[in-house]
């Protein structure tokens, strides 16, 4: 989750460090850091964010052809200076009768991932003679490497990863060898750049290749397990055996601009009004639901096609987290519905450590808009040992470990999410999905041509209709100022709404930091009845559908106990503003596909609360991006 930077070249990289980290700091923001080496090791760290360590950085003149830098979402130890990283490595020293004795610090390390055999690593370094002025895994790292260093970092950095157990990436240079950084990956994601900057040879690492745009377009992407060695115009990988292996060099444009707020306050906001947009771009091209839309981005493997795939499956398991768990839970309605595949959807974190009953027939679908969630990778890993072999990711990274590790995949456009809080990477899963389920049902004769044009008809409406539900903004602002002076919230929705529910409260917690919960309606009378009072609103996600009149009594059972209603209605829905029940009305009802409309009204009104409480809402507390810890 946190974002590295690391440079090697003949001009200073401190200007390449730095726009790196406001790059990635959406990755993690309870500290910053940047080292180089200039006449030994020297760096700058803080708990502020990076625009306030660049004006620190520029007071002390920190320069240097060679560093590395990071900035943090805290695991081991506090978000606190010592604990930032790049960490340097306290030997021992020469004079042993000095209080403390160290020699003075030759290694910088900057370290994404857990470490979990830290501690028996901290206890055999402190034996001998080396001391620590952090709580994090990543000091234990820089240590490790200091003391099995024989005059070359790189045979140093092999001998350090295996005794690490845990996942880690991780960039360090020595100041007795200028102009050379190491690298190693292993369950968290670290990525080569080749290339120049101002004429000056230079070699980049990185977390992410946005964190590089602008400064090189060719990429490696390293492999798991993989070592790399960079020097001035040159470098060297090797694979988890230590075999020196050659990876592709692949162009990858990652715009900056996308990063760029425009006219917007906030990321978040931008990104929800980007949906149609989104939206657009993921179905553009599509003229008919094909198995084939779902092949791998390289050759499947024979026999692993998806339409020979989709003839064989009889089941399928969806696999996410957070936001992505939630796409998965309203796929499953759609997926049994539609396509008639019995679906089961997991919390990847808990699915891998329980004991499970694999069928070999079963469509393993991960969901993740990183590719890099660790919690699912594991789980999509765990999978395949049980002999689960067909695989297929919907994901917004076509490079990611997530693509390159299933058989299949489907690339959905939502670009760049900058905002922690996710929303159109969850709008354009959804409608990955849905093509995944008429894809499905056409591979079993359970969807006819007409059914397939009218689907596809409704699908390629959706941002049309998204710019209407946009339109909303302002009736929604007014139910924030409501909500902004609460403390709780409940959120209802029945059948395939309810995982919209879900997300509604999942995005205003995140954001505002009110606990929200999400309950299916019918589920109210069974015990979340007893907190409704007229401090608690209840936020009801109402459609047109066949359930609407059992939601409607469940509404009535709020009003009775003296609960405020907030509803999102169809306009058909007959539901009317009264006493106690604010209704703001959807432009059109859209059947299957509504919960891709239902639930940007959702994201704005936890936007627009966490506005109106002055939370920060692109980097909300304690959380980040891109989860690449377990």
């Amino acid at each position: 989750m946190c974002g590295i930077v690391g440079a090697v070249s003949s001009v200073n990289v401190v200007p390449v460090l730095v726009q790196g980290l406001q790059r990635l700091e959406y990755r993690g923001y309870d500290s910053c850091g940047v080292a180089v080496h200039a006449q030994g090791l020297q760096r700058s760290r803080s708990t502020a964010r990076v625009a306030e360590l660049l004006t620190q950085i520029e007071q002390s003149q920190l320069s240097g052809g060679t560093g590395i830098a990071h900035t943090r979402w805290a695991t081991h130890g506090a978000p606190a200076v010592h604990n930032a990283h790049p960490h340097f490595s306290h030997g021992p020293g020469v004079d042993a009768g000095s209080p403390n004795p160290e020699r003075p610090g030759r290694i910088a390390l900057v370290h994404n991932g857990i470490i979990e055999n830290h501690d028996e690593l901290r206890e055999s370094l402190q034996a001998k003679g080396y001391h620590f002025s952090s709580q994090t895994d990543t000091e234990v790292i820089a240590h490790l490497l200091d003391s099995l260093y024989d005059g070359d970092l790189f045979e140093a950095l092999q001998a350090t990863v295996a005794k690490l157990q845990g996942a880690y990436a991780i960039a360090a240079f020595h100041k007795d060898e200028p102009h050379r950084i190491v690298g190693a990956r292993l369950g968290s994601p670290l990525v080569l750049g080749v290339g120049s900057t101002q004429d000056a040879q230079a070699q980049f690492l990185a977390s992410d290749a946005m964190a590089l745009a602008g400064v090189t377009d060719q990429i490696v992407y390293l492999e798991e397990g993989d070592r790399v060695d960079l020097q001035l115009g040159k470098f060297w990988i090797v694979d988890a055996e230590g075999r020196p292996v050659s990876r592709d060099v692949k162009t990858v444009h990652a715009h900056s601009g996308a990063a760029e707020l425009g006219p917007y306050r906030h990321y978040m906001q931008k990104e929800i009004f980007e949906q149609p947009r989104a939206i657009a771009d993921t179905l553009d091209g599509i003229a008919g639901i094909v198995p084939e839309l779902f092949d791998g981005i390289s050759q499947p493997a024979p026999g692993q096609n998806a339409h020979a795939t989709f003839k064989v499956i009889d089941r399928i398991l969806i696999l996410a987290c957070g936001t992505s768990y939630y796409s998965g839970c309203a796929a499953k309605y759609w997926l049994e519905m539609i396509a008639g595949i019995p679906t089961q959807v997991e919390v990847a974190s808990e699915y891998r450590y329980r004991t499970s009953v694999p069928h070999p027939n079963t469509l393993v679908v991960t969901l993740s808009q990183s590719g890099e969630t660790a919690d699912t990778l594991a789980a999509l890993r765990h999978a395949q040992s049980m002999g689960m072999h067909h695989t297929l990711t919907i994901c917004n990274v076509a490079t990611s470990a997530m693509v390159r590790e299933c058989k299949l995949a489907y690339i959905t456009r939502a670009g760049v999410e900058i905002g922690v809080a996710s929303t159109k990477a969850f709008t354009t899963q959804l409608a990955g999905l849905f093509l995944l389920t008429l894809a499905l049902a056409q591979a079993n004769g359970r969807l006819t041509a007409e059914a397939e044009a009218a689907y596809l008809k409704a699908m390629r409406h959706l941002p049309a209709a998204l710019q209407d539900v946009l339109a909303l903004e302002p009736q929604i602002i007014a139910w924030a100022q409501d909500f902004a002076r609460m403390d709780n919230a409940l959120f209802l929705g029945r059948g395939l709404h309810y995982p919209i529910a879900l997300e509604g409260a999942l995005k205003l917690k995140e954001i505002s930091y009110i606990h929200a919960e999400a309950y299916p309606a019918g589920e109210l009378k069974h015990g979340p009845l007893a907190l409704v009072t007229e401090a608690m609103p209840v936020v009801t996600v109402a459609p047109n559908d066949q359930l609407l009149e059992k939601l409607k009594s469940n509404m009535q059972e709020v009003r009775a106990r003296g609960g405020v209603l907030y509803v999102l209605a169809d306009g058909d829905s007959k539901i009317k503003s009264s006493t106690g029940v604010h209704v703001i009305r959807m432009p059109e009802n859209y059947g299957l596909l509504s919960p891709l409309l239902h639930v940007v009204p959702l994201q704005l009104l936890a936007y627009h609360t966490a506005c109106a409480r002055g939370t920060d809402v692109d980097k909300p507390r304690n959380l980040a991006k891109s989860v690449t810890v377990e």
